[in-house]
């Protein structure tokens, strides 16, 4: 038997046993899946339509939005707090039409009184960028009236992002902050969110954002929400690094 004859055929042997084993390790299988399926209750997943979302963004453009935010590295740039703003806003609008393209956004600004920037929902990227672009900074005013909503109607999700500067004599983010709690229980149709920051670090705007993206009738509340989970490997060094301190109670 020449030696190419002796190598076809030991190439065929080994590809027969393979073949055998692959079979045979299947059948185990599907044995197991079988015996486990048998002893386990059936679960059925209902098929359920996730509309497209219908996004209003309502930005506060005050004075305190020109406020500078610290860089998030080394060598990192400051950004006034309505620019990281802005560039959040791109980075939420990209993220959702690459999920979904038929989600459309809506742009309004919020200083004495609310007014429309951009009062067509659309889904153009474009669009949306330049009415992104568009937002600036207006004159301080005092407070800002949150209307009266008639009880029991609930037709959207209220999400907030609340950015704060530290507590002091004449400045109380708690306050703020449970009014919002209560506006946002109080019309929010699905699980609404809410987020707030005093530390002035634009990459916490960015993460508290990026977890706003999920979708209201997908989501567990808040109070189950343990994510995003640090990437940076623990030691000593990490644990004895100051965490990330917020001057705000949450509410239970």
């Amino acid at each position: 038997m020449s030696l190419r004859r002796l190598r076809n055929r030991a190439i065929a042997i080994l590809s027969r046993a393979a073949s055998e084993s692959e079979t045979r390790v299947m059948m185990m299988e599907g044995v197991e899946g079988d015996a486990a399926a048998a002893a386990a209750p059936r679960y059925v997943l209902n098929p359920a339509r996730i509309s497209s979302e219908d996004i209003l963004f309502c930005v506060d453009v005050d004075a305190e939005s020109l406020v500078e935010m610290k860089a998030t590295g080394p060598g990192g740039r400051p950004f006034a707090r309505l620019d990281a703003i802005k560039q959040s806003l791109l980075l939420f609008v990209h993220s959702k039409l690459a999920i979904n393209p038929d989600h459309r956004f809506a742009f309004a600004t919020l200083s004495k009184s609310a007014s429309w920037l951009h009062k067509e929902f659309s889904s153009d990227v474009e669009s949306a960028a330049a009415a992104i672009r568009s937002l600036s900074a207006t004159s301080a005013c005092d407070s800002h009236i949150l209307h009266q909503w008639p009880v029991n109607q609930k037709l959207f999700t209220l999400d907030v992002i609340y950015l704060h500067d530290k507590p002091g004599p004449d400045n109380c983010p708690q306050q703020v902050y449970d009014a919002l709690v209560d506006v946002l229980e109080h019309v929010s149709e699905y699980e609404g969110h809410i987020h707030e920051s005093g530390q002035g670090l634009t990459r916490i705007l960015f993460r508290h954002m990026c977890m706003l993206r999920s979708h209201p009738q997908q989501r567990c509340p808040q109070d189950y929400l343990d994510i995003p989970k640090s990437l940076v490997k623990k030691s000593p060094a990490a644990d004895s690094a100051p965490a990330e301190e917020s001057a705000i109670v949450p509410r239970q």
